[in-house]
């Protein structure tokens, strides 16, 4: 199975419980699907770069999975039928992607951060 970063805006219109249940419903196409959910992350309401539908902010919500690659065309197809998303963007990752979001997660590099500040201290 590939391993795939998905990541969607959501309309800035939504409560922050209806934003959940959307979530959870592309959560569960994915589950149901036989994808593994690696990784999720929930940046909450950002602004947004360009307005999108007369739309200035948004809810994001990235998704990091395994799946095989026919269930990513079921997934997208969810995605442009519903109206709370926005955009959507579905890429596939190497191994350099993955090894990088592992490091990311683990917190490797806010070590390094803190082993820098403590050499300055001293």
């Amino acid at each position: 199975m590939q391993q795939y970063e998905s990541v969607i805006i959501l309309t800035p219109l939504l409560s922050e419980e209806v934003a959940k249940e959307t979530i959870a419903k592309f959560k569960n196409i994915l589950t149901e699907g036989g994808a593994e959910i690696v990784a999720e992350d929930n940046w909450g309401l950002k602004k947004l770069a360009y307005p999108i539908q007369k739309k200035t902010t948004g809810f994001y919500h990235l998704t990091e999975f395994k799946a095989p690659g026919e269930l990513i065309q079921k997934l997208e197809l969810e995605y442009k039928r519903d109206e709370r998303v926005m955009r959507f963007l579905t890429i596939a990752l190497d191994k350099h992607a993955v090894a990088y979001n592992e490091k990311k997660r683990s917190g490797a590099f806010n070590k390094k951060a803190e082993t820098k500040t403590e050499e300055v201290a001293n």
